[in-house]
């Protein structure tokens, strides 16, 4: 007992002593002499895989084909400050180039605004509407033949997609649920931070925009074919079915429930 009593005394002078080294024992481990930085075991670290990026041989298919084919693929999105935008393509519209009447390269006429339509598939097409807002395409096989995207479902960075909707936006509203955020071509561009700077850019080789394959590509059954939305007066051209959307997904701007029967039927 005495010499428990005093092994208990020397601790407690030990632990009173202020000039007692305090030391970190995970700090001491990950330090190298000679370094003061800290350095993190390799047993620890997890080596970060980029996903495969979609390259040109994907984007380089007809118009039609392309635009279906966009359908549960990720469009991701990189910020100034790093952080990535994830969003999953739900709907799209397709415009075939001089013969569609809708398009804006109708006639083949190509123009410094169009421009984009008739470089390399995979190129983007940003123009503006309404003085205001912005909508991005994607070029593809064929002049002057260019996919809409209309529609995102947010995968990754929501708070700041509402936090870009809400500075794009001159009056402060309610905040913004999830299926309201990417709904629609101007709303995705808003939320995706994309404005006409974004024009003519590459998504295999753009370091702030591209594209990523999803994991689970949806079958014939599940994509829906109808017409296209505010083309206006086109003949034949505004009755043609080259609007595709994820049929019963919740995050696509305008459903035709029509078809959605007559598919069913």
């Amino acid at each position: 007992m005495p010499r428990k009593r005093k092994l208990l005394a020397q601790l407690s002078a030990l632990q009173n002593n202020t000039s007692f080294p305090q030391i970190d024992a995970v700090e001491q481990l990950n330090t190298t002499p000679g370094d003061p930085s800290p350095k993190s075991s390799k047993y620890f670290v997890m080596e970060e895989k980029k996903p495969p990026q979609l390259q040109e041989d994907f984007f380089n298919q007809p118009c039609g084909s392309l635009a279906k084919s966009f359908l549960g693929q990720i469009l991701v999105r990189k910020l100034p400050d790093g952080r990535e935008l994830w969003g999953r393509i739900v709907e799209t519209e397709a415009y075939l180039g001089g013969e569609d009447e809708a398009s804006h390269s109708k006639g083949g006429k190509q123009t410094q605004r169009n421009a984009a339509m008739f470089m390399k598939p995979g190129t983007l097409y940003v123009y503006q509407i309404y003085g205001i807002y912005f909508c991005m395409n994607v070029s593809s096989q064929g002049e002057g033949a260019a996919v809409l995207l209309r529609s995102l479902e947010p995968l990754q960075g929501l708070d700041a997609m509402r936090d870009l909707r809400r500075a794009s936006r001159k009056a402060p509203t309610r905040l913004l649920k999830d299926w309201q955020l990417c709904n629609g071509p101007s709303k995705l561009c808003q939320a995706f931070g994309i404005d006409k700077a974004f024009d003519q850019r590459d998504l295999t080789q753009d370091a702030a925009i591209w594209m990523v394959p999803g994991q689970d590509p949806p079958g014939e059954q599940d994509v829906v074919a109808t017409t296209r939305i505010g083309i206006g007066n086109r003949g034949e051209w505004a009755q043609k079915p080259l609007r595709f959307y994820l049929r019963g997904n919740r995050f696509v701007s305008v459903v035709d429930k029509k078809m959605e029967r007559e598919m069913a039927a």
